[in-house]
């Protein structure tokens, strides 16, 4: 070089590159010819470099590449080269490329380089924690939901795939739950956002065949499906689909739902009959009872409602039971047959003997009917059944006088509320005897002396 023998000196390196087959000579390389002038000749030695050192890529070397390209003014060459980096250095050195990148894209790029920048190393960062652990949905749910605000149809697509292709490995319930709403949210993306109907068919279709209906399932999956065949207006198909499911998991949500697109649909037999064979399913259920119940009140089928009324408390065994009861009075109560309702008030209090009951009663025989007579009987016969039981029952006892005070304050005499306060404190009622009593005998005992004097 000292003597301007250019070609010799570029020999000389060549051979220097053959024998030292490493970065720091390819860098060496390309920096004499940047520096002599020779442009092409130095990308070429890029490029070259970039070919004999694939097996262990630096990103080092991509970096001084890119940064050649960006001093010759190759903005897009320089971005290309960068995007290799990415694409090609391990993963454990990309961060340093991204942050270059970003660097790069504030200084030559615009805004929408610059998105396209941090959305890439969003997506670095999630490939990178999934590849160590592919089952954390919720990572999936925030590499979907980015792709479908900055990718692509096709990238959202593969995305998804590739998060639902992770299925749990136990076969229990709370393992299934967040996956299941990757379907959930795969089937809305092509229904909604895509407009492709037969994609998200296929979706539900390909969920339902992956779930173990032997041991779990879920009746989310069920009624959306069917939700979705009623947008596509084919009711048909959406009773099969309720149906299916009702077959293979049936529970009251799924019940529930076919029932109100029944009743939304006035198909009154069919729903009579989803509600036999919900009782069928699960007879313990109160609220089912009631429901059925209530549906056929409104629809003026009194008689129907009260046999339905009746058989609900019939049952051996009730979840809530008191609600039962409680539903079937005021069913009669609604109908003015308080004849009707007063049976069932004794039947149920013959049943439970509670006090709460009894109360329940008096109020009835008091507020609803205006017996107030029939209502301190009642009243009555609960004291002299709680107070046979002794201390036992001493707080219910004390509420139930309570009640009946009030009510005798309301509805009753002077008298019948000095009895039931006597009933209350019969202490105090004695205690007033004693002393009226030593009052009467002091008077006597005055009168007496006072006569005596007299006398003498």
């Amino acid at each position: 070089l000292r003597y301007n023998e250019l070609e010799r000196a570029r020999e000389v390196i060549q051979h220097f590159v053959m024998c030292h087959n490493n970065l720091e000579a390819w860098l060496y390389y390309a920096k004499f010819e940047e520096k002599h002038g020779e442009c092409e000749r130095a990308r070429r030695v890029f490029e070259e470099a970039v070919e004999a050192l694939a097996a262990v890529l630096d990103p080092t070397l991509l970096e001084a590449f890119a940064k050649f390209e960006e001093r010759q003014m190759e903005y897009e060459r320089a971005r290309a080269i960068y995007k290799y980096a990415l694409d090609h250095v391990p993963k454990s050195l990309a961060d340093g490329v991204y942050q270059k990148l970003l660097a790069f894209e504030k200084q030559h790029g615009d805004v929408t380089a610059i998105e396209t920048v941090v959305i890439s190393k969003k997506r670095f960062q999630f490939e990178e924690e999934l590849s160590h652990n592919p089952l954390q949905y919720d990572l999936w749910f925030e590499y979907v939901r980015l792709e479908e605000n900055y990718g692509d149809a096709a990238r959202c697509r593969e995305v998804y795939e590739r998060a639902i292709a992770n299925i749990p490995k136990a076969q229990e319930k709370r393992y299934w739950a967040r996956y299941i709403y990757l379907w959930i949210a795969y089937a809305l993306f092509e229904e909604v956002d895509e407009q492709d109907s037969e994609r998200a068919r296929g979706i539900y279709e390909q969920c339902l065949k992956i779930l173990p209906h032997h041991v779990f399932s879920f009746s989310k999956i069920w009624i959306l499906y069917s939700d979705f065949e009623i947008r596509q207006s084919n009711l048909p198909k959406a009773r099969l689909i309720l149906g299916t499911g009702l077959g293979k998991c049936p529970k009251n949500k799924l019940f529930r739902h076919y029932i109100e697109l029944e009743l939304q649909l006035g198909k009154l037999n069919r729903v009579r009959t989803l509600y036999q064979k919900w009782l069928e399913f699960d007879g313990t259920n109160t609220q089912v009872w009631i429901k059925y119940g209530t549906l056929e009140t409104s629809l003026e089928e009194i008689d129907r409602a009260r046999c339905i009324f009746n058989l609900s408390i019939q049952q051996p065994v009730l979840d809530m039971p008191e609600v039962a009861w409680k539903a079937f009075i005021d069913f009669e109560i609604s109908q003015k047959q308080f004849g009707k309702a007063r049976k069932l008030y004794e039947a149920l209090v013959e049943k439970t003997h509670h006090f709460k009951v009894y109360i329940a009663f008096a109020m009835f025989e008091a507020n609803v009917v205006g017996d107030y007579d029939r209502a301190r009987k009642v009243f009555d016969t609960a004291h002299t059944e709680l107070t046979a039981t002794g201390e036992e029952q001493k707080e219910e006892l004390m509420t139930l006088l309570n009640t009946w005070h009030t009510f005798e304050k309301e509805h009753g005499s002077t008298s019948s509320v000095n009895a039931v306060e006597e009933l209350i404190n019969p202490s105090k009622r004695q205690g007033a005897a004693r002393l009226l009593a030593k009052a009467k005998s002091f008077v006597a005992q005055k009168r007496k002396l006072q006569t005596e004097a007299t006398e003498a």
